[in-house]
């Protein structure tokens, strides 16, 4: 039989694995947002399988950014709203 290839899920692990040491050597402040941002890429996983790129970096950058870029905007509707708030005062 053909060469298998890894699935995504696989691949993105392996890759978050191969950043282990950078981790140890952050600080533990750091190191808790580089766990949110590498579940963050864990969250798009599904669509990082489709996109058949040859690095899963490239997909779990754009899943971070995706995820960094919906808090951007949460955030902004929020201030939006305080500010409504504040004129109505």
């Amino acid at each position: 039989m053909g060469k298998t290839v890894p699935s995504f899920r696989i691949a993105l692990e392996t890759e978050i694995g191969s950043w282990r040491s950078f981790r140890k050597a952050l600080k533990k402040g750091d190191r808790r947002a580089f766990d949110r941002l590498m579940g963050m890429s864990r969250s798009h996983a599904s669509a990082g399988g489709n996109a058949l790129r040859t690095s899963p970096l490239d997909s779990m950058i754009i899943s971070i950014l995706i995820e960094q870029q919906k808090a951007i905007s949460r955030l902004r509707r929020e201030l939006d709203g305080l500010r409504m708030e504040l004129e109505r005062l």
